[in-house]
């Protein structure tokens, strides 16, 4: 019995534990990127550089990501509205039959965007891939981040403490029924990056070979 008390108790302390590491987190992150999100063209300031962040064009269960449809519809509604010049489409690239960088920017193409403003980031494997390498890779250390709130606020976080002033633009919502597990991954994610950025110092796989940004060309 005093065995099982014991290991009672170590449970009911990782439980506690981990639900205060994932508020914390979630606090924190949420507090970082506070102001700093917005859900109108009209008001968010003009910057050059836009970073969307990649996935699946394609549902698990078949049919088209909304995730994927509107970020990318943000994107073009965002370079239409000529508050940006630029977009970095950032993905997993790793294996020949799955490229989110290419679905992207096939999708922007269709949408209006010409193919020579959209810069193609092979290797943005996660959110701080992506937003440190804007900074590292492509020379960028202001961006306006597009994603659904939730990734933006997480991206900001990374982006603050990397020196990289970074706004969020948030694509729309999907339906709560579509969303539940993503959210609750979220959470997950949050102490991951706390985790990264305090204790780990974690850097992406792949940030020293440099990229030419085309108007660092003009």
């Amino acid at each position: 019995m005093t065995i099982l008390r014991r290991f009672g108790k170590l449970i009911l302390g990782f439980i506690i534990l981990l639900t205060a590491l994932l508020l914390f987190s979630n606090h924190l992150i949420n507090k970082s990127a506070d102001g700093l999100t917005y859900d109108s063209i009209a008001e968010i300031p003009d910057t050059p550089t836009a970073l969307v962040f990649g996935t699946s064009k394609w549902a698990r269960g078949g049919g088209q990501n909304l995730y994927f449809k509107y970020r990318m519809e943000a994107a073009a509604e965002l370079f239409n509205a000529g508050k940006i010049k630029f977009i970095i489409v950032s993905g997993d690239n790793s294996v020949n039959e799955y490229n989110e960088t290419r679905d992207m920017k096939k999708s922007l193409i269709a949408m209006g965007v010409p193919e020579d403003k959209i810069i193609e980031d092979f290797a943005g494997f996660r959110t701080l891939d992506s937003v440190i390498r804007a900074k590292e890779v492509f020379g960028r250390d202001s961006i306006i981040v597009i994603s659904q709130k939730f990734q933006n606020q997480r991206a900001i976080f990374i982006g603050k403490n990397h020196d990289i002033y970074a706004l969020g633009f948030n694509a729309r919502e999907v339906p709560k029924r579509y969303s539940t597990l993503t959210e609750t991954r979220e959470y997950f994610a949050r102490v991951k990056a706390v985790l990264d950025v305090y204790v780990l110092a974690k850097m992406p796989k792949f940030y020293k070979d440099k990229e030419v940004f085309p108007d660092d060309e003009q």
